[in-house]
C-alpha cells in the first residue's frame, strides 16, 4: 500500500515530479548535524595531519653516453665494439629496476637496519642522527622485525633491552641473507654493556659504538631494528622512479625517490649511481678483459717455444762450428722466414676461427669471446657478426634480472641470436676457406725456398732452420706483447658510460606530503556530502506526512485546522487551559465546522460528527474529547459517544469507570439513562464504549446504534462520535452514514501518506462524505512557508496501542525519529 517513493508524487496529468523544495528545506532542516559532521571531518583530518611524518622527494640526474676510450684511434690494432645508446638507456632503466642491483645497493648501506627514536605519535626514522653507530655482524643471525631498546646510560655505558613474547623469533644471517631461527627467552631481557664492547646474542651480533659528535640525553632511549632483507629490497625497487629528463629519445635520466628521511633519499641515490657506474664498467671492460686472457694464453705458448728454440740455437753454438752463409743463402732464409711468418699469422687466424666456431656451436653465453683483431682478423662480416652477437648477449642477461624466463621478450632475442649466429658462422666457413687457400699457397712458396737452400751443407741447413724458428718466436712475442700492451691501456683507460649531471643533495626543500590540505577539502566534501547523501535517501525513503503543504498536494480534502503541541498531563486542554493556543486552536476548528455543519441541511436538530483516523496514536480521542469540550463550553448541550469499542480510552481522563458503556446498551443489558454520564464540564455529557465485546463491528452495524442517535439527535445539540481508526478496522465506515460531517485525524510526522492515499480514494469512491482533515502535533516551520502556526502544543496523554506493535525503543529508533522530527 505504502511506496516507500512517496516523495515523488503524481500530478494530474500523471507525470512524475520531485519535490526538490521539499528536499532542499529538509536539508536546511538538519544543518546543526552537518555543521557536527563537517566539524568532526576537519577534526579527524587534523588528527591524521598532525600525525602523518612529512614525505620528501629527492632527484638525481645521470646520462647514458657512447663514451669512446681516448685511446682508441684509426692506428689502433685492437677493435673493441662498445655498442651504440639507443638500447642503453633501456638497458640501464631496467638494471636499476632489477633486483641485484638493489640488492647491492641495500647491502653496501646497510638499509636493512633502522635507527629509531620515539617521537610524538610514532617511531621516527633517525638514520644518520643516531649517537650511536650500531657494526652488524654479518655472519651471524640478528633478530628481525623486531626494536631492540638501547638506552644510554653515560658516555661510556648503555644498557640493551627487548621484551619477547615467546621463546623463539626469526633472525636473519646478512652474509648469505639465510634466514634461521633464534633462541629467545620469554618475558623482558635487559643487560648493561660497555660502547665498543663485542655482544654475542643468539639474536643480536655485533659492536655499538658511541658517535662523539652527536649530543645525546642521559636516559634517553633509542630503537634498533633489523629488517628482512628481501622485503627492503623489494620496497626501494618499487619506490624509485625512472624518467626521461626530456623526452624519449634522450640519454639523461632523472632518478627520482620518495620518502621519510632525506639523508637516506640522498645516499640510496647516489649509492645507485656508484654502483650501477661500477657495473656498467665491468660490463664494458668485458670484451677487453676476454681479450686480455685470449692474448695471455697466446703469449705464454709463444714464450715457452722462443724458449724452447732459445735452447736449442744454444745447443747447436755448443756442438757445431757457425759458418758463414753465402749472400744469396741469406737472402732465401730471410724470405723463407717472412713466409714462415705469414704462414703462422694465418694460423693463427684458422685456429681463433675453429675456437670460435666450436665456442658458437657449444656455449650459449657469447659474452666471453674475444676480438678478433686480436689475431689480425680483419673481416667485416666477422667483426660485425662478433659485435653483434655479443651485443645481443649482454641484452639477454640484462632482460634476466627483471623478465621470467619464458617470457615473449626472450623469444625474439633468442631468434635474433639464432639469426647472428647462423650468419657468422657462414662467415667464419667462407673466411676459413679463404686462409687455408692462403695457407696453401705460403706452403708452396716455403717449399720452393727450402728446395733452394739444399744445396748447402747439412749444417749451415740446420743452423738456418733454428735462426728462423728462433727469429718467427721473438716476432711472434713481440707482437703478442704489443697487443698486450695495448689492450690493457685501453681498458685501463676506459670510463664508464654513466656520467653523473647532478648527484642527489638535501639542498633544504621542503616536504611534498603529507597532504594536509587536501585531507582538509575531503574532510569539508565527506563531512558536507555523506550526511547529505543520508539525507537525501531518507527523504526518499521517507513515507510520512510532515506539513500541510504535503497533505494539498496529496489529496484534495480541505484541511479543517491545525492543532499544535502541547505538554499537559491529560487530555482536557481546552477546558483546563482555556487560554493556550491549543484550545485556540480547537475554537477556531469548532468555528469552521459551523460552515461545515449548515451546509448540511439533511437534518435540522443536533449534529452529528465522526472523528477518525488511520492507526492509533494520531489524536483521534483527543480530538474529539477536545472539540467536545469546546461546543459545551460554548453553551451546546454535547454528548460524546465512546464507540472505539476495540480499546476504549476517554473514560480516563474524566476519572470515571468503564463498567457500563454503549456495549451494554446496544446488548439491551443497559438502558439509555443508565450508560449517560455527567461529566465535571458543564453541557457536557459522556457515553463509554462499557467492556469490550467478542464482536464490535456486529454491535455498530446493528439498528440499535441508529435508534440510539436518533434519541441523542432530539436531547443534544452536538453529538461526537469517536470512531475506531478507518486504516486499521472497517467499523469507522458503517458510522459514516450517522455522521453529518467527519474529521480525519492526520499526525505530522507519524500518519502515512498511503493512508491519504486511502482515505482521498474512498472520499472519491463515495464511501466517506463531508469529510476534513484535521493536522495533529503541528509546528511551525519556516520550511514549509506557511505565515501563521502556533507555537505552543500539547501531549494528547498516552494512547495505547491497540492495533499495532509496540512501538521500538532501540537507539537506531531513536536516532530514525530524531530524523523524522526535522
Amino acid at each position: 500500500m505504502d511506496n516507500q517513493y512517496d516523495d515523488i508524487e503524481f500530478n494530474e496529468a500523471n507525470r512524475i515530479s520531485f519535490d526538490f523544495n521539499g528536499l532542499l528545506f529538509r536539508i536546511l532542516g538538519y544543518w546543526p548535524i552537518i555543521l557536527i559532521c563537517v566539524i568532526s571531518g576537519l577534526a579527524i583530518a587534523y588528527f591524521i595531519n598532525v600525525r602523518k611524518q612529512n614525505i620528501y622527494k629527492l632527484e638525481s640526474l645521470i646520462s647514458v653516453d657512447n663514451d669512446q676510450n681516448p685511446f682508441f684511434t684509426s692506428n689502433t690494432s685492437i677493435s673493441f665494439n662498445w655498442g651504440g645508446v639507443s638500447n642503453k638507456v633501456g638497458s640501464i632503466i631496467t638494471e636499476i629496476k632489477t633486483r641485484t642491483h638493489n640488492e647491492l645497493v641495500i647491502d653496501s648501506l646497510e638499509f636493512y637496519k633502522l635507527y629509531l627514536k620515539q617521537g610524538e605519535y610514532h617511531l621516527e626514522d633517525i638514520y644518520m642522527q643516531s649517537p650511536f653507530e650500531v657494526i652488524t655482524n654479518k655472519t651471524k643471525p640478528q633478530i628481525i622485525g623486531k626494536p631492540l631498546r638501547i638506552k644510554i646510560i653515560d658516555e661510556d655505558t648503555f644498557e640493551l633491552l627487548c621484551l619477547f613474547n615467546s621463546k623463539t623469533a626469526v633472525g636473519q644471517i646478512y652474509s648469505s641473507k639465510k634466514k634461521v631461527e633464534v633462541n629467545t627467552n620469554f618475558g623482558d631481557f635487559s643487560k648493561s654493556y660497555k660502547f665498543g664492547e663485542v655482544i654475542d646474542l643468539p639474536f643480536f651480533n655485533g659492536i655499538i659504538n658511541r658517535k662523539s659528535e652527536i649530543f645525546f640525553s642521559t636516559n634517553e632511549e633509542y630503537f634498533v631494528q633489523y629488517l628482512n632483507f628481501d622485503s627492503v629490497v623489494n620496497t626501494y625497487k618499487n619506490s624509485i622512479n625512472i624518467n626521461t629528463s626530456s623526452n624519449e629519445a634522450s640519454s639523461v635520466l632523472r632518478l627520482s625517490l620518495v620518502g621519510l628521511n632525506k639523508s637516506k633519499l640522498v645516499d640510496f641515490l647516489n649509492a645507485t649511481t656508484d654502483i650501477l657506474k661500477k657495473t656498467e664498467l665491468e660490463r664494458k671492460n668485458l670484451y677487453a678483459t676476454n681479450t686480455i686472457k685470449f692474448i695471455d694464453s697466446s703469449l705464454n705458448a709463444v714464450n715457452v717455444k722462443l724458449n724452447d728454440v732459445t735452447d736449442e740455437m744454444d745447443d747447436f753454438i755448443k756442438k757445431n762450428k757457425v759458418y758463414d752463409v753465402e749472400e744469396e743463402m741469406n737472402q732465401y732464409s730471410e724470405q723463407l722466414k717472412s713466409y714462415e711468418q705469414e704462414k703462422i699469422g694465418e694460423q693463427s687466424k684458422l685456429n681463433y676461427l675453429n675456437n670460435l666456431e666450436s665456442y658458437l656451436r657449444t656455449k650459449t653465453d657469447y659474452s666471453q669471446i674475444a676480438a678478433p683483431t686480436s689475431v689480425g682478423i680483419e673481416e667485416v662480416n666477422i667483426l660485425s657478426g662478433v659485435r653483434n652477437i655479443i651485443a645481443l648477449s649482454i641484452e639477454r642477461k640484462n632482460l634476466e634480472y627483471s623478465t621470467k624466463e619464458g617470457s615473449v621478450l626472450f623469444d625474439e632475442l633468442d631468434r635474433r641470436l639464432d639469426t647472428e649466429k647462423s650468419v657468422l658462422l657462414e662467415a667464419i666457413g667462407a673466411t676459413k676457406q679463404t686462409i687455408s687457400l692462403q695457407l696453401n699457397t705460403i706452403s708452396k712458396k716455403i717449399a720452393n725456398l727450402e728446395s733452394k737452400l739444399l744445396g748447402l751443407p747439412k749444417d749451415q741447413q740446420e743452423y738456418l732452420k733454428i735462426q728462423r724458428k728462433l727469429d718467427l718466436s721473438q716476432d711472434a712475442y713481440e707482437v703478442y706483447q704489443a697487443k698486450r700492451s695495448e689492450a690493457a691501456i685501453i681498458k685501463a683507460a676506459n670510463v664508464s658510460d654513466i656520467t653523473v649531471i647532478d648527484e642527489a643533495k638535501d639542498i633544504g626543500d621542503g616536504p611534498i606530503g603529507p597532504k594536509t590540505s587536501l585531507n582538509y577539502i575531503m574532510a569539508l566534501f565527506v563531512g558536507f556530502f555523506l550526511p547529505v547523501f543520508l539525507i537525501f535517501i531518507l527523504y526518499l525513503l521517507d513515507n510520512t506526512i510532515h506539513s500541510t503543504e504535503e497533505v494539498s498536494k496529496m489529496s484534495k480534502i480541505p484541511i479543517l485546522g491545525l492543532i499544535g503541541k502541547y505538554k499537559h498531563q491529560n487530555n482536557l486542554v481546552s477546558h483546563e487551559k482555556p487560554k493556550s493556543a491549543v484550545a485556540e486552536a480547537f475554537r477556531s476548528v469548532r468555528s469552521s465546522l459551523q460552515f461545515i455543519l449548515k451546509n448540511n441541511v439533511s437534518s435540522t436538530r443536533a449534529k452529528t460528527l465522526m472523528i477518525t483516523s488511520s492507526v492509533s496514536g494520531e489524536g483521534k480521542t483527543y480530538a474529539s474529547i477536545n472539540i467536545a469540550s469546546v461546543y459545551a463550553m460554548s453553551g451546546k448541550k454535547t454528548i460524546l459517544l465512546g464507540l472505539d469499542l476495540r480499546k476504549p480510552k476517554i473514560f480516563g481522563d474524566f476519572n470515571i469507570k468503564n463498567e457500563k458503556g454503549i456495549v451494554n446498551y446496544l446488548i439491551d443489558e443497559s438502558n439509555l439513562e443508565e450508560v449517560v454520564t455527567k461529566t465535571h464540564i458543564d453541557n457536557l455529557d459522556l457515553i463509554t464504549s462499557g467492556p469490550i465485546p467478542p464482536n464490535p463491528s456486529e454491535l455498530l452495524m446493528s439498528n440499535k446504534l441508529g435508534e440510539l442517535i436518533a434519541v441523542l439527535k432530539d436531547n443534544y445539540d452536538m453529538i461526537i462520535l469517536d470512531t475506531p481508526p478507518l486504516g486499521l478496522v472497517t467499523d469507522a465506515l458503517e458510522l459514516v452514514k450517522y455522521a453529518d460531517a467527519s474529521i480525519f485525524m492526520v499526525r505530522l510526522d507519524y500518519t502515512k501518506k498511503g493512508m491519504l492515499r486511502l482515505v482521498d480514494d474512498k472520499y472519491k469512491k463515495g464511501e466517506l462524505k463531508n469529510i476534513s482533515y484535521l493536522l495533529n502535533f503541528y509546528k511551525y516551520k519556516r520550511s514549509h512557508n506557511y505565515g501563521y502556526g502556533y507555537g505552543y502544543g500539547y501531549g494528547y496523554g498516552v494512547y495505547g496501542n491497540a492495533y499495532h506493535e509496540k512501538e521500538d525503543n532501540s537507539l537506531i529508533k531513536k536516532v530514525r525519529n530524531l530524523f523524522k522530527r526535522r
